[in-house]
């Protein structure tokens, strides 16, 4: 009779075989060097996210999360990779589009980020769904506001109008439906709580809210604080 192999070993063997394809969906998408991996915690009552057919959940098997264990992020220089439910999903973060929103969990509403990946499928990544959520939810805004930035400054350079849900920008003016403003008018503009808050004549003004899944907010704030110093430098 042959002996079982340990099950360390199983586990061993298959997180290998997750890396090799992991590594081979980034080298397709030509994501250059691995930065970072986060893993599903064991613990997580049930790892959710959301694909072009709906929203699943991965179901629990013997008290742990099935395919918890193998489930993990990788952030790449050029983009990440989500492993997760035997699929692999690739995001470049030139082209993707982030959305923060507020979703449901076994502990109630959680933070989340919603990216689209190169098949235009969206992927939802709550804050608890892999750990250290304080490190890799800052740098994946980071890393989409400095691919994407260059590009659509150029674009303004050019008369381009750039939209952002309700939000619109060109290299003169940003508004919202039926209210704009020039740059040299801003006086400061945040993202609060998911929403774009304009600050001109002594007042504040705020354009669009989380709920309208405005995109790209990271985008959004670095070139309102790029446009709006530079009218600013200008007046002086």
């Amino acid at each position: 009779m042959s002996e079982r192999a340990p099950r360390g070993r199983d586990d061993d063997r298959a997180g290998e075989l997750l890396l090799a394809r992991v590594s081979e969906a980034a080298g397709r998408a030509r994501l250059g060097r691995r930065r970072a991996t986060y893993r599903a915690p064991l613990t997580e009552p049930g790892l959710w996210w959301a694909a072009a057919r709906g929203l699943r959940r991965l179901r629990r098997a013997g008290g742990r999360t099935e395919s918890s264990a193998g489930a993990r992020l990788d952030l790449y220089e050029h983009g990440l990779t989500v492993a997760v439910d035997g699929r692999i999903h690739v995001v470049r973060y030139d082209t993707t589009v982030v959305r923060r929103r507020r979703v449901l969990s076994p502990q109630g509403l959680a933070r989340a980020h919603v990216l689209v990946d190169v098949d235009g499928e969206r992927i939802v990544l709550r804050s608890g769904d892999f750990g250290h959520s304080g490190v890799w939810e800052p740098e994946i805004r980071r890393a989409v506001t400095e691919a994407q930035v260059p590009r659509a400054l150029a674009a303004l350079a050019e008369g381009a109008r750039l939209a952002f849900g309700p939000v619109w920008i060109t290299r003169d003016k940003v508004g919202s439906r039926g209210t704009s403003l020039r740059w040299a008018q801003i006086q400061r503009i945040e993202i609060l709580n998911g929403s774009v808050a304009v600050r001109a004549a002594g007042r504040w003004q705020v354009w669009g809210t989380v709920t309208s899944g405005i995109p790209n907010l990271c985008v959004l704030h670095a070139l309102a604080e790029h446009l709006a110093a530079g009218e600013r430098d200008d007046d002086d």
